[in-house]
């Protein structure tokens, strides 16, 4: 049986700092010697990292994107695994995080924007205890990636995807910057969904996909989502509605 992770067991056990699994990396990935920096090979795929350690609700992993390469279509993906990275064997793992690894395990993962996973970018990322993935870059606002993490009843590992435009990334520690571990995540209300649609990296994001919520995509390639898949690319969830967000001015066309 797993252990369990509860907030008591959090305030009295000294957290090891974070590297990468040693051993569970994808098939294009490289690990220096310290386990802290994570480098693609080649191609755009099979990027994908775990930490060595399970992380605990509300726990910061943060990250410094080394290099950026142009020429892919979207960048870094991150999220949680209930899926212990000791157990799996680095032949065994899918090329990518999103949707395969989600589909063959309990995995909760998300494509960051674009604006976040440019070279020297310190991006952090947390789940807290309701189960909402937040992420935020350098010191801005969080942003809501999704709310459907299972954080109660097994460890949670962090895995990220060096994927597409992401070349290279680097593991920090927290303490480093005050503004990582500093406060707590903004009300729903307040979470930003970023300023533009995290598809084509052009347009703003003004619409919202229902019931799940997430809302950082342009009107057109949320209409081209629901009409081909009609499934959120942030969660998976089956779209039943698009809804146009009122207060924020559509940037399309200009």
């Amino acid at each position: 049986m797993g252990s369990r992770l509860s907030p008591e067991a959090n305030a009295e056990v000294p957290r090891e700092a974070l590297s990468f699994h040693g051993d569970a990396t994808g098939a294009q990935v490289h690990l220096d010697d310290q386990r802290s920096t994570a480098r693609r090979r080649s191609t755009f795929h099979d990027g994908i990292v775990f930490s060595q350690r399970p992380v605990w609700p509300g726990e910061r992993v943060a990250l410094r994107v080394l290099r950026h390469e142009d020429g892919w279509c979207g960048g870094l993906r991150v999220g949680f695994t209930r899926l212990d990275p000791a157990q799996v064997a680095a032949s065994c793992l899918p090329p990518f995080v999103c949707p395969d690894l989600e589909e063959q395990s309990p995995t909760w993962a998300a494509l960051l924007p674009e604006g976040f996973v440019r070279a020297g970018n310190v991006v952090c990322f947390w789940v807290n205890r309701r189960g909402w993935l937040f992420a935020k870059v350098n010191a801005g606002r969080p942003l809501l990636l999704r709310k459907d993490v299972l954080v109660q009843g097994a460890p949670l590992w962090a895995v990220m995807d060096v994927y597409g435009t992401t070349k290279a990334i680097e593991l920090l520690d927290p303490k480093a910057n005050a503004w990582i571990t500093s406060g707590e995540p903004m009300p729903e209300s307040e979470v930003t969904s970023g300023e533009e649609c995290v598809i084509c990296f052009h347009n703003t994001a003004n619409t919202r996909l229902m019931p799940c919520g997430h809302s950082q995509f342009c009107g057109s390639c949320a209409w081209h989502i629901f009409k081909d898949t009609a499934r959120c690319p942030m969660c998976r969830w089956q779209i039943e509605e698009v809804a146009v967000e009122p207060s924020v001015k559509s940037g399309e066309g200009s």
